[in-house]
């Protein structure tokens, strides 16, 4: 019998992972995306499809997990500093977006006929958007460092944060038993009481505990260890905020912020990606299973028009919020696009609603149903409007070439302006090289002038070993975006540090964070062609050659001065030292001051 058991679980495996490896590749061939292919092969062999798997349910619970780890991947790329710099988005746009959504959904539900309970519930659960889906469609495009996926991810953060109050306000909706106001207080106090200290231990555990512990680890030389102690530190975050009644999603994301300042956050969040990957699939996959499709037939008309009304005012709430916080026309669609479904929050939102008598099992079934097609349906919203959006956010992708098992000298990432006079030197000494790049258009411009660049996402790992990193002699960063500068600094000094780093600086800050990364070489976008202009400014002035060179090397000196006493950590008191010499110098010859540039 155990042995028949086994082959039963292990056909259960085989069936998912067909499914999967049939589905998602012919759904990204003809260009629908591996989401919607996760939920119809998981519709398909659900058991209202074909019947293959019967408990779609147990499957979403394990599978949960791999949105925990997508969540912990994203807090291991959010340092504290920039979770700070967000703060105005978490809190303000995201409590503004949940605020005006929630209040319109409301009204839909009412419009609808149910009672304000059901419908506040049903619209807070719809408002939670789904962190999965939006996640992965803006990894699949290379928008999660991007200005507008940045205020997307925070807006999500604080959807999930909000699912714990929610569940709160549930339980206090809920109809009086037997145990009378006194004990329900006094289980609610208990309750935030056990959050708080799960909050309280984790963060501990973070501050003090982890890194000594992967310190302790990578000495031992043992890789599967360091996989195990990653798999470790997820599960027992998630784990933690469970027991505490808190969202294990967010247990996870706060230990990969704690960790986003170690040495090890690169090899955790390789030890992680497949994990990651597997399970969010899984979860897709559990989601199509999900679809009760005798639910949605025998009360299609007001899921249909549930879905509809439903995608359709959030859509439009988000665009007005987006608006209102002063995005452009573009981004606001863009985000209202992405965003308009609900998520795997509200599963669990509305399971505590039907456990408290807030809602019955038919608003239970028919929202689920609404939920998830809305999650179905959004991939391929986001490919309509792709079709229709402006030209230069829909740029082809045919032809193009992916990197894939490159070998050469020299690795240029990015090849904008800055880029392609960079690479002439490498070129013209006949030296191998590869160049990578994201942008679509810019490929095939440089086609047309004889250039082979291969599309890759120079932030990524994988994208940087499949484009020969671990062969380069020289990794050449051209970016003109000074985060993804330093990602990619950070990511190769730790994964390929045998090969000389030269960066392209955007400014004096930049010049300053880079230097924290140790690369070999760098250099100020402007710098040397403004000093260029200078000498030859001087040169019109009628000073001699000698003299012209003279005045420029004092110049770089004076500049290297100050560049060092920024980086000593008195970027102010370097400023006003450097500015107050030359105001002396300046009046002694009796001229005006000038700011250092």
């Amino acid at each position: 019998m155990a042995v028949e058991g086994s082959a039963g679980d292990l056909l259960k495996v085989v069936t998912l992972l067909g499914a999967a490896v049939v589905a998602v590749p012919l759904f990204k061939r003809i260009g629908l995306g591996s989401v919607l292919g996760y939920l119809a092969a998981g519709l398909a062999i659900g058991p209202f499809g074909m019947g293959l798997i019967s408990d779609p349910a147990t499957i979403l619970h394990t599978a949960e997990l791999g949105v925990v780890m997508y969540l912990f991947v994203i807090g291991l790329e959010m340092q504290p500093s920039h979770l700070w710099s967000l703060r105005k988005a978490i809190f303000g746009l995201g409590s503004l977006q949940v605020v005006v959504c929630g209040f319109l959904l409301t009204g839909v539900g009412l419009a609808f006929g149910f009672p304000l309970g059901v419908s506040f519930v049903s619209a807070m659960g719809f408002v939670l958007t789904s962190t999965a889906v939006v996640m992965q469609l803006l990894g699949e495009r290379g928008d999660m460092a991007q200005p507008r996926g940045q205020k997307i991810v925070a807006i999500l953060l604080f959807e999930d944060l909000l699912i714990v109050p929610l569940l709160a306000v549930v339980a206090f909706m809920a109809p009086p038993d037997i145990g009378g106001p006194v004990a329900a207080t006094s289980s609610r106090w208990g309750a935030i009481g056990l959050g708080l200290g799960s909050l309280v231990a984790l963060v501990a555990a973070g501050v003090w505990l982890l890194n000594p512990l992967f310190r302790i680890l990578a000495n031992a030389k043992a890789r599967e260890v360091m996989t195990a102690a990653a798999l470790l530190v997820v599960l027992g975050a998630a784990l933690l905020m469970q027991v505490g009644g808190l969202s294990m999603a967010m247990g996870a994301f706060l230990a990969g912020v704690l960790l986003s300042e170690s040495t090890f956050r690169h090899q955790l969040e390789a030890d992680i990606e497949p994990f990651r990957g597997l399970l969010l699939g899984l979860f897709f996959l559990s989601v199509g299973m999900s679809l009760d499709l005798a639910a949605v037939a025998s009360n299609w008309p007001i899921i249909v028009a549930g879905v509809v009304a439903m995608m359709l005012v959030k859509a439009l709430c988000i665009y007005g919020v987006a608006r209102f916080a002063r995005s452009s026309h573009a981004d606001a669609l863009d985000r209202a696009v992405l965003m308009a479904q609900g998520g795997e929050f509200a599963f669990v939102l509305f399971a505590a609603a039907l456990g408290a008598k807030v809602i019955d099992p038919v608003v239970n079934a028919n929202m689920t149903a609404i939920v998830v097609l809305s999650m179905a349906l959004t991939p391929l919203v986001v490919l309509v409007h792709r079709r229709f959006a402006a030209k230069d956010a829909d740029v082809s992708m045919d032809g193009i070439e992916t990197v894939a098992d490159r070998a050469a000298s020299v690795l240029v990432i990015g090849f904008g302006r800055f880029g392609q006079i960079a690479s002439q030197g490498v070129i013209a000494r006949g030296a191998s090289i590869t160049i990578i790049d994201n942008n679509v258009q810019m490929i095939r411009d440089a086609e047309a002038y004889g250039f082979k660049v291969y599309y890759g996402d120079g932030c990524r790992a994988d994208v940087l070993h499949a484009a020969g990193a671990h062969a380069a002699q020289a990794i050449l960063v051209c970016l003109d975006n000074k985060e993804a500068a330093t990602r990619i600094a950070e990511l190769a000094k730790t994964e390929f540090p045998h090969a000389e780093l030269l960066v392209r600086a955007f400014d004096r800050e930049h010049v300053l964070e880079l230097r924290k990364a140790d690369v070999s070489y760098l250099v100020r976008e402007t710098f040397e062609s403004a000093m260029a202009m200078g000498r030859q400014a001087v040169l019109t002035l009628g000073a001699a050659e000698e003299e012209a060179d003279e005045v420029m090397e004092h110049l770089r000196r004076r500049d290297a001065e100050r560049m060092a006493l920024e980086a000593a950590g008195g970027l102010f008191a370097g400023r006003q030292l450097v500015l107050g010499n030359q105001v002396k110098r300046q009046q002694a010859e009796g001229q005006d001051a000038q700011a250092p540039a």
